[in-house]
């Protein structure tokens, strides 16, 4: 039976997620040690984090840029045409290699999301037609890895036993792949896509990731190419924001001598005309935020606008999701300055009123509140209602009430951290993850980007998220991890609840570095069940999976170092790269 939390007199249900054991408060905890902390958390002890203010002071000047020429409209169109016959013309000749080759270039320029349905088509022929490419043809290594990984990346469950061929009878990789270095980087990225027990791919990952190392410290290697080899070896592309990966592969590109211009001026144009989406979205969400008045307000939370966006961002980019990064904008602003309310500002007591505030999800409530909560209660009720209003016209009003229980579930595990704080509490470190998964938003995230997309996010998809499917905790759990390792010193300095972090070293007496190590190895276990639930046939459309997917590659890159989020710095750059510069054409 799970415990439930009372609160004046109303008994309220613990947020938990079904993994491996159930959440306990008391029961299964250990007893938090730390006296610098003892003496204060039972009296009115505010832990203010002094967090660092904004560093986007005015965004319409910062990232204003002029508008494309009517020219550049034209040669848009004209381009996209001409892909359009590549394409056609590729399929026409049956030649299954050259459309796979056109596909990948179409998927790495961040462009191919303007030919979904003939990509969706040829690669289901494909994969339908010649199931092992690689037995049937002599192809060298770097097609055949191409072919895998593109396979695998729509969904479709390749055998990993295609790259078998380059083994000798002793069973180790033929010692001429080590001198052919595109094959080599085509083999490593195809190896990112490994799902549990594919032996062979992990000796490939080992193989091309040493062999990599040596070609991009040797001398004869272009300072291009060794720049080129290196950022792979550091964030690989299946594990990197796609849009970020899309630039940085647009730079690789134009210096190629196999390049084609048709595409690299489409990709080029590309940007510059979704960036400038963009910027008016940034401008819009710019004068929302202002308006709710939230900076003075609540001068001790993260005023992210910009950062929070750079995560809608990055979850959907292609301009078809507007709606989508607008609404997960506004439902994470105000959510992290609930977040940081009983992180870095509350009194208990005062958690306690709005957690029941939120229960009772009622303008009456707001009576109850102290003052400094009352325009943070209203704006979550108004936010909702506008929500409902837009979403009942297109009678989808289901997807609001579902995220709004949802938010409720956050809230209520904010105030489990809130009273395990107050107590001292370590929890064991699966029963500390459970609660830190609802914390993280692994229901409410998906929750609020779907009620974005119209028709593919009906109420069969709001079913699957409820089951808690294993793609979404594989990928929340790993932003966990890799978040609370970067980010639990600097907590635990200005007084926090204990993270997975101090859990996992409290329970297994790991030191942090040995538990760095074994994070490590769940990661790059999530990420093979991640594999595995992305591949056909899936319960929800691919573009839903995706969105979720690339909440573990946020983690992987804006918390790489340091948690990007509360340290705008580590993000600045992407920040320009993406809203404020434009590509050269």
């Amino acid at each position: 039976m799970q415990p439930n939390l009372i609160i004046k007199g109303n008994p309220i249900r613990l947020a938990t997620i079904s993994i491996e054991l159930p959440l306990y408060i008391v029961l299964r905890a250990v007893k938090y040690t730390n006296p610098s902390m003892s003496s204060k958390v039972h009296g009115n002890y505010r832990p203010l984090a002094n967090f660092r203010p904004s560093i986007w002071k005015d965004t319409s000047e910062s990232m204003s840029s002029p508008k494309l020429e009517p020219e550049d409209d034209r040669l848009f169109e004209e381009l996209k045409e001409q892909v359009k016959e590549m394409l056609s013309t590729a399929a026409s000749a049956n030649d299954s290699v050259k459309e796979v080759v056109l596909i990948n270039s179409l998927c790495r320029l961040g462009v191919s999301y303007h030919f979904e349905t003939p990509i969706e088509e040829r690669l289901h022929h494909i994969f339908e037609s010649h199931p092992d490419p690689a037995a049937e043809n002599d192809y060298d290594l770097y097609t055949v890895a191409l072919i895998f990984r593109i396979f695998r990346q729509h969904g479709f469950k390749m055998s990993c036993g295609v790259v078998n061929k380059f083994k000798e009878s002793d069973g180790k990789f033929k010692e001429s792949l080590k001198s052919d270095v595109r094959g080599m980087l085509s083999l490593y990225e195809a190896t990112q896509l490994r799902v549990h027990e594919e032996d062979i791919l992990e000796e490939a990952l080992t193989f091309t990731t040493a062999h990599l190392k040596q070609i991009s410290l040797a001398p004869n290697t272009s300072a291009q190419l060794a720049k080129y080899i290196s950022e792979a070896l550091e964030q690989s592309f299946h594990t990197g924001v796609p849009r970020l990966e899309e630039l940085k592969y647009i730079s690789f590109y134009e210096h190629e001598e196999s390049r084609n211009d048709t595409l690299l001026k489409l990709a080029k144009l590309d940007f510059n005309r979704v960036q400038l989406l963009h910027k008016e979205e940034l401008s819009y969400l710019t004068s929302w935020w202002k308006d709710l008045n939230f900076t003075s307000t609540y001068f001790y939370m993260r005023d992210r606008l910009v950062e929070m966006y750079l995560w809608g961002f990055a979850q959907h980019y292609e301009p078809c999701y507007s709606r989508v990064r607008v609404i997960f904008t506004k439902v994470f602003m105000i959510q992290m300055a609930t977040d940081d309310t009983y992180d870095a500002y509350g009194l208990f007591d005062e958690l306690r009123c709005f957690t029941d505030a939120i229960e009772r999800w009622d303008i009456d409530a707001l009576s109850q509140l102290p003052d400094y909560m009352k325009p943070l209660y209203s704006s979550i009720l108004n936010l909702f209602e506008e929500l409902n209003n837009e979403m009942t016209e297109e009678g989808r009003s289901y997807s609001v009430s579902y995220t709004k229980e949802m938010m409720k579930e956050v809230v209520r595990a904010y105030f489990v951290e809130a009273q395990w704080f107050r107590e001292g509490f370590v929890p064991l470190f699966d029963e500390r993850m459970s609660n830190a998964l609802v914390t993280a938003g692994c229901v409410l995230a998906p929750a609020a980007t779907f009620m974005g997309i119209k028709e593919i996010a009906g109420i069969h998809a709001y079913e699957w998220l409820q089951s808690r499917p294993k793609v979404v905790i594989s990928s929340f759990k790993i932003l966990r991890l890799i978040a609370d390792f970067v980010s639990h010193k600097d907590e635990q300095e200005r007084g926090h609840v204990v993270s997975v972090v101090e859990s996992y070293m409290k329970e297994y007496g790991t030191s942090r570095t040995e538990t760095g190590e074994r994070f490590k190895i769940m990661v790059t276990n999530l990420w093979k069940d991640i594999n595995e639930e992305c591949m056909r046939p899936t319960i929800v459309p691919l573009q839903l999976i995706n969105a979720i997917v690339n909440t573990a590659r946020i983690a992987e890159v804006f918390y790489k170092e340091v948690d990007g989020i509360t340290n705008p710095e580590y993000v600045k750059d992407y920040v320009r790269k993406l809203f404020v510069d434009p590509l050269p054409l």
